[in-house]
């Protein structure tokens, strides 16, 4: 006879109860953004920030300013990794690194001036140097000053080519620059929507502490009132722990990408951020993938930059092969010689002396050095081409992964709704079934632990999309 007397005294029993549970249930910790919890079809308002919170005694208006944490929006963000990512500053000084290898390169179409200073002493006025190159073998005591000058006529396109190349350097160094913004972009926006997904769980874990205490203190006055078990207790105080657990998790979850987002905006220490998500609406990826593979080879720089670095070695290539060919300097001297010895009387030098001439240097034989490096220089040049090829094979690898994840993530966003309407649903019966008597705790908690996982993926499947989004935007180097 006793499930008659549940089925009596559960409605009036269950009318005094809310009043009950909601004092006896903790108020949620407060929030800052709106999340669909129970139903998608469900919204609230959004509560206060955490820091915006006034403690016990003071009104809102006497919050202290000091303690506001800073609103950021996703484009917020990638605006201040790219001042402050340590990362920007080196590939930046990188790249003005190669615009001065550039200027080396050209010093050679310069004149080379240098100025000297001699003072020689004979220790015999007879001496002569007798061995060693050819040279003039009478040492005179003397002290003079001049300048000489030396410039490149012509090496038959030697230098023109290492200017190239460095020139083609330079530019892929460039190139590497904007690729080292785009990665962190990229790391920028998986590290906002991680943290926006990982806020979006704990509150979820808030209200299913709070859905799950209001049930153990249902169900713990239906025990004092004899019309409950003290596994019903047990198994309701079971799933406020779980719950509990889940929420501990997930706020350090939350802390973990907040503390990684300020990692990436170049912060030394976590900053306390108020995320803003300005996604307004969602649109699905692209139908064709065709179209973001050629997207992706027309604006990745990293193509850019290794297809300047195969120029630059074809440059090098040839200014290599040009060591085998003559080189023509023209040279130029002037200079005083104030002080000289003399012989019977009469100085061996002029006061004043100058001189121009014309040199040729031509290579005949040096054990096939400048052969083996021509070779050297080409085989570089052929590998350099490979890993261009390898590079757009990766690319196009890439590209059409981050796409077919992208379409996953869009699917997953109506299938995770549908699962929340359901357990919804599920837990809606089993209460009314378990009011009724007729089902048992087990089914109540399983009903809860889906509806619970069903909530945690439908909040989630909103930023694993904006995350795919910005991955795919990524490969194909989209604004």
């Amino acid at each position: 006879m006793r499930p008659k007397v549940l089925r009596l005294v559960w409605p009036a029993v269950l009318a005094s109860l809310p009043l009950v549970a909601q004092t006896a249930s903790p108020a949620p910790p407060p929030t800052s953004t709106t999340l669909p919890l129970a139903s998608p079809n469900q919204t609230q308002s959004p509560p206060a920030s955490p820091s915006q919170s006034a403690m016990p005694g003071q009104t809102p208006a006497q919050v202290p300013t000091a303690s506001l944490p800073q609103r950021l929006t996703v484009q917020d963000a990638e605006v201040l990794a790219l001042k402050n990512n340590p990362q920007i500053s080196v590939y930046h000084l990188l790249a003005l690194v190669s615009g001065q290898v550039t200027r080396q390169q050209k010093a050679a179409y310069y004149p080379t001036v240098y100025g000297s200073l001699t003072a020689a002493e004979p220790r015999d006025n007879g001496s002569r140097i007798a061995a060693g190159y050819l040279n003039n073998p009478i040492v005179y005591e003397r002290a003079a000053g001049g300048v000489a000058l030396s410039q490149l006529i012509t090496d038959f396109g030697r230098t023109n080519n290492l200017v190239a190349a460095a020139a083609l350097r330079s530019k892929a160094a460039d190139m590497n620059a904007v690729a080292t913004g785009d990665q962190i972009k990229l790391a920028v926006d998986q590290a906002f929507y991680n943290a926006l997904q990982t806020f979006a769980e704990q509150q979820v874990a808030q209200e299913t502490v709070r859905a799950r205490q209001v049930i153990s203190d249902q169900i713990t006055t239906l025990y004092h009132n004899k019309l409950r078990s003290q596994l019903d207790v047990s198994f309701a105080d079971a799933n406020l722990a779980q719950a509990k657990l889940l929420l501990l998790d997930a706020q350090n979850r939350y802390q973990a990408a907040l503390s990684l987002l300020s990692e990436v905006l170049g912060y030394p220490a976590q900053q306390p951020f108020e995320l803003i998500d300005t996604a307004a609406k969602i649109n699905p990826p692209p139908d064709s993938v065709s179209q973001l593979i050629d997207q992706a080879y027309s604006n990745r720089p990293e193509i850019a930059a290794q297809e300047y670095e195969f120029q630059a070695a074809q440059h090098f290539q040839k200014a290599e092969r040009d060591l085998l060919l003559p080189s023509i300097q023209a040279l130029g001297v002037m200079g005083r010689t104030p002080a000289s010895s003399s012989i019977n009387g009469v100085s061996p030098f002029s006061s004043w002396y100058g001189a121009i001439g014309v040199n040729v240097n031509i290579p005949i034989f040096n054990g096939f050095l400048y052969p083996a490096r021509s070779k050297e220089a080409a085989l570089r040049a052929q590998a350099t081409n490979e890993q261009l090829r390898d590079l757009k094979d990766r690319i196009a690898n890439d590209v059409r992964t981050s796409w077919l994840n992208a379409i996953t993530a869009y699917n997953r966003i109506g299938v995770t709704q549908q699962f929340v309407d359901q357990t919804n649903l599920a837990v809606d019966l089993s209460q009314t079934r378990y009011a009724l008597g007729l089902s048992s705790i087990v089914e109540l908690s399983q009903a809860q632990l889906q509806q619970t996982e069903a909530q945690i993926q439908f909040a989630a499947a909103k930023y694993q999309y904006q995350t795919a989004q910005a991955v795919l935007r990524f490969q194909i180097a989209a604004p």
